[in-house]
């Protein structure tokens, strides 16, 4: 990449940063997401973003747990949060790596449906649940996970190519 791609991608970085600061400042002035009864904030919202090459040079992903109304147009908290979640295509594995504080190994689900990870987790009042796509379908045999310090890491290993004789 040369230097007129460099400047044009952080061009494009900075505009997606621009169009980020806005939709945040129109977010918090739609609600105050503070608990009427004792005043803590249970809205949590905030954005992933990723650059990379070729088409998905620039990625921009959202988790929390504030949504919009669709009727009123008023931001809303949700009981069930989005975790940050990235996924990590390496040569023999898919590694997605999820972030849920409060979260132990015993209150962590999985579901594999073909390329469709659905990640949930539910511990007191901490509640998760995201659905990610993997980069292909894996057999659930290929998938094992660790829960450490609320960061969940869900391996899956990749079928090794066999040549004639193997």
């Amino acid at each position: 990449m040369g230097a007129g791609g460099f400047m044009s991608g952080l061009g494009g970085l900075i505009e997606k940063l621009s169009e980020l600061a806005e939709k945040g400042t129109e977010l918090h002035e739609a609600a105050d997401p503070r608990d009427p009864a004792d005043g803590r904030r249970r809205g949590v919202v905030g954005f992933s973003i990723r650059v990379g090459l070729g088409d998905d040079a620039l990625k921009v992903e959202r988790f929390g747990n504030l949504r919009q109304d669709e009727k009123t147009g008023n931001a809303v908290v949700q009981p069930v949060r989005e975790p940050m979640v990235d996924v990590f295509d390496e040569a023999d594995h898919v590694l997605v790596v999820a972030e849920m504080p409060g979260i132990g190994e015993d209150d962590v689900q999985v579901e594999l449906k073909d390329d469709i990870l659905i990640l949930s987790a539910e511990h007191g009042d901490e509640k998760y649940r995201k659905e990610v796509l993997l980069p292909a379908a894996f057999p659930a045999e290929s998938m094992s996970r660790t829960c450490r310090n609320g960061i969940v890491e869900i391996k899956f290993v990749k079928p090794t190519a066999k040549g004639p004789g193997q």
